[in-house]
């Protein structure tokens, strides 16, 4: 009988047909343990990232707001940049140092599969990288050199793959930085147009050339986040309403799973019920109880 099992998954081995040795003993990871991926260029783009943040912090705070003569403008709009700011880096954290949905290590043995107890016919799916047993939707990253849970794609900006367990905080970190590059650009205009109606020399504490030259970085930096983080934003949106991974749409991948209402999606993504908490990098959403591995008759 022909396997419906698309070409393009790794080896594809029945029960009784995996040798155990050719795999190591399974991998007892602690789950307390922070998930950090030492990549070199992941590390380097993330620390451009918080630099970013502080450097536009700087530039809001320091030429613009606190020279203002308007206190009441200076607190609301230091306020919300700073609470934005604030949710944007612990967004970027928290999809940082969280477990993407790694698939253990070296599980994929004899015992391990006699334990499962599939039914006949049923099939599972070795990685040969990382040996282990892949679930159903997940891929292998090159980078993590893990097989990722509904891995949407590996972004060196949080130094991770975005998957099952991080997803939500990566869609986070771009909302926040769509909002804070948006109000940045809406500030630097204010200000350009206090600064031409007023003396330049005392709308901000540095010198004119100084002051134009720091409003026109940060402007060059507010726009090129925004356009990014917003397209990463909707993509990610649509990937999650859609219920389809980045790599399953690049790959168009056989669709072998239960569709699913938007709203539902969101929820799986997000926890349920729909709360306050959604828009929160320090809740962990509740994906259910979902068996982690599904396997394909």
């Amino acid at each position: 009988m022909r396997s419906p099992v698309p070409r393009f998954r790794d080896v594809e081995r029945q029960a009784g047909g995996l040798q155990p040795a050719q795999c190591l003993p399974p991998c007892h990871e602690r789950q307390n343990n922070m998930w950090f991926i030492r990549d070199a260029c992941g590390i380097v783009c993330a620390i451009i990232t918080w630099f970013l943040v502080f450097f536009a912090e700087f530039v809001v705070l320091f030429v613009m707001l606190i020279p203002s003569k308007n206190l009441a403008y200076s607190l609301v709009n230091g306020t919300l940049f700073n609470s934005l700011a604030f949710l944007a880096l612990a967004s970027h954290f928290r999809a940082m140092c969280t477990d993407p949905g790694a698939v253990p290590k070296g599980n994929a043995t004899k015992e391990y599969i006699e334990s499962l107890q599939l039914k006949p016919g049923q099939v599972v799916y070795k990685c040969p990288k990382c040996c282990s047993i892949k679930p159903d939707r997940a891929h292998h990253c090159s980078v993590c050199k893990r097989c990722i849970r509904k891995m949407d794609h590996h972004c060196p900006w949080v130094n991770n793959c975005v998957g099952e367990n991080n997803q939500k905080y990566f869609v986070l970190f771009t909302m926040y930085i769509c909002l804070i590059s948006l109000h940045t650009l809406v500030m630097v205009v204010f200000h350009f147009l206090y600064c031409f109606e007023d003396d330049w020399t005392k709308c901000s504490s540095f010198s004119p050339p100084a002051t134009v030259i720091l409003l026109i970085l940060l402007c060059f930096e507010g726009l090129l986040f925004l356009i990014f983080t917003s397209v990463m934003f909707g993509t990610q949106v649509h990937s999650i309403c859609t219920d389809e991974t980045g790599i399953e749409q690049l790959k168009k991948e056989e669709r072998r799973w239960a569709k699913k209402t938007k709203w539902m999606n969101m929820k799986a993504v997000f926890g349920h019920p729909f709360s306050i908490a959604w828009f929160s990098p320090f809740s962990t959403p509740d994906h259910g109880k979902a068996d982690p591995y599904q396997y394909v008759v």
